[in-house]
């Protein structure tokens, strides 16, 4: 184990530095619809942008077919 001791009071100087713009980190626990929420506008974005409506379409289709519908 290489030098675990300075990554400790790396992260422990990081969370003081949170403390002291007085919010507190993230406890890294969202709602999965919250989470789908923020991520959905950029999931629409890059399909306008990158025209991936026909790659989702496709898959969607051989999902489709795999499942026998």
């Amino acid at each position: 184990m290489a030098d675990t001791a300075t990554r400790t009071m790396i992260r422990t100087q990081g969370r003081k530095a949170y403390a002291s713009f007085g919010s507190r980190p993230s406890s890294g626990k969202r709602h999965p619809l919250v989470a789908t929420a923020m991520v959905l506008p950029l999931a629409a974005l890059l399909v306008v942008v990158f025209g991936g409506w026909e790659a989702v379409v496709t898959q969607a289709s051989s999902v489709g077919v795999m499942l026998g519908r």
